[in-house]
């Protein structure tokens, strides 16, 4: 089975890093993985962080106090993952961790280079943003998909919640700003198909969002850059899958590995 690395920027998330953790293990159970947690955080994050690593062999850490950022920690957890497929979702329990299997399961059934959750398609939902939120992140998408051509098919450019091969991003090349750095992986990336699979935006129910107008203005900077720089390359196959697809990956690969396990 190929690894998977996980990586979860954090910035004052220390009521829901145990959680996360626990949910993330018990729906990855039987899949290779690792959980990369950069750390930004100037609460009791990182030490709680340090304390689970007790618990749980395959977690890493690196705070960091020189540096910001959410689009720089993820690169940094990337440069740190040793995983086949590399994926990104955020602390605060909004991306349900279950996802990350069915992720995981599609792309292993499919051989897909990119996997997108998307809250717009049958099955899917972004009713765990309020209103005002709903807003900007709709405002968000939509001038992305103005701006970049690579965004244009998708449903749901603008997620924080992503799988890929780590073969996508070999060239490098990346120098993504603000809160998006999926955008940057789309628009820069080495990749030919992409699928689309829904899930439910869920409710947070401890801590606080980071959204400001602070990164709302590096989102808009970074989608100006990525017009000179993005990748000059054909337009990818985008695939969406049903609920009742999915569904079937599912029975066929947990029958799979109990045969497996039988043997």
């Amino acid at each position: 089975m190929r690894m998977l690395s996980i990586v979860i920027p954090t910035y004052n998330e220390s009521k829901n890093v145990g959680r996360l953790l626990g949910q993330l293990s018990a729906a990855l159970e039987g899949i290779p993985c690792e959980f990369i947690f950069v750390d930004d955080s100037t609460d009791d994050t990182p030490q709680v962080i340090t304390g689970l690593m007790q618990e749980y062999s395959s977690v890493r850490l690196e705070h960091r106090t020189t540096e910001k950022g959410l689009s720089s920690a993820v690169l940094k957890g990337f440069q740190m993952a040793g995983g086949d497929y590399l994926a990104v979702m955020d602390a605060d329990l909004q991306h349900p961790p279950k996802v990350l299997r069915t992720m995981y399961e599609v792309m292993e059934d499919g051989g897909y280079d990119i996997c997108i959750p998307s809250r717009f398609i049958p099955g899917g939902s972004d009713g765990g943003l309020n209103l005002y939120r709903k807003t900007v992140s709709g405002v968000a998408r939509y001038i992305g998909k103005i701006m970049l051509p690579c965004l244009r098919r998708l449903s749901d450019p603008t997620s924080g919640l992503f799988m890929f091969k780590r073969q996508v991003i070999a060239a490098g090349g990346m120098k993504p700003i603000g809160w998006k750095i999926m955008v940057e992986v789309l628009a820069m990336g080495n990749y030919e198909t992409v699928v689309e699979i829904p899930y439910a935006f869920q409710d947070r129910d401890l801590g606080e969002s980071k959204l400001s107008m602070k990164v709302t203005l590096e989102y808009l900077q970074q989608l100006a850059g990525l017009l000179s720089r993005a990748t000059k390359r054909k337009s990818a196959s985008v695939i969406r899958l049903s609920t009742s697809q999915i569904k079937d990956i599912e029975v066929k690969k947990n029958w799979n590995g109990q045969e497996r396990r039988d043997r």
